[in-house]
């Protein structure tokens, strides 16, 4: 059975951006490093898209 996974309205077409939300949005993290990086990601952001920090942290 192949059923489309649902997912939040906010959510675009890039596939970048349907990883990070089927991976990592709403998953709790205990991990320091992880934390840390989505805290300057967060800092980072200042106004731009998610999309275009995502893309950042991609390289």
């Amino acid at each position: 059975m192949n059923r489309k996974l649902k997912r939040c309205e906010w959510l675009t077409d890039s596939e970048l951006y349907e990883k990070y939300h089927d991976t990592e949005w709403g998953v709790p993290s205990y991990d320091d490093h992880h934390l840390f990086e989505m805290l300057i990601l967060e800092g980072a952001q200042a106004g731009l898209s998610w999309l275009t920090v995502l893309k950042k942290r991609e390289g």
